[in-house]
């Protein structure tokens, strides 16, 4: 399983994005932030939440200079499917990787040998292939895509100003701390 400070390998995949199928490489992405957002499977209940919530959110993530994928195990044929007749998954306009033989899954330590899919994690790159953080929880757990930008934007944070540390809670404008100093001034 991949580890926070490693760097991810360079793999190729198939996405549905803009009403194509393409093959990508993580290195199209290399001086981006990349979200990668696992997923179990397309048609099912929890996973539309929150597909159509980062597609609501996606505009923020862009002025972050991050890309979201979106990951699960179907093909890109059944992606293309399941944006044509949800209308939640409609107002997807990030990449949506297809990963049938669980390829990407298993780097990333998501996949689930038994049923044949992914948990749910989420994975924050930086513009370099650098994990910097990530989750993963049970399949019935919806995850919260504003806390998943808020970890982006804490995630650039720290990369940029070195020897500060973002507290608790901490959102872009929010005090700092550097270790051994008191609380750094609003940005």
């Amino acid at each position: 399983m991949i580890k926070i400070g490693q760097q991810i390998q360079d793999m190729e995949f198939e996405v549905f994005h803009n009403e194509e199928i393409k093959k990508v490489k993580f290195s199209k992405y290399e001086g981006k932030w990349l979200v990668l957002v696992f997923y179990p499977a397309d048609f099912t209940f929890v996973c539309p939440t929150e597909l159509e919530q980062l597609a609501e959110l996606y505009e923020e993530y862009k002025k972050e200079n991050a890309e979201v994928i979106s990951v699960s195990t179907d093909t890109v044929y059944t992606h293309k499917a399941w944006h044509d007749q949800s209308p939640s998954i409609k107002k997807i306009k990030y990449p949506m990787a297809a990963d049938p033989t669980g390829k990407l899954c298993k780097a990333f330590g998501t996949y689930i040998e038994e049923e044949g899919v992914s948990l749910r994690g989420s994975f924050i790159i930086d513009p370099k292939g650098i994990v910097k953080a990530f989750e993963m929880h049970d399949n019935s757990i919806g995850r919260n895509s504003k806390e998943l930008i808020r970890k982006l934007r804490a995630a650039k944070f720290i990369t940029e100003h070195k020897g500060q540390v973002c507290p608790a809670s901490w959102d872009f404008g929010d005090k700092t701390l550097k270790p051994g100093l008191d609380l750094v001034g609003k940005i």
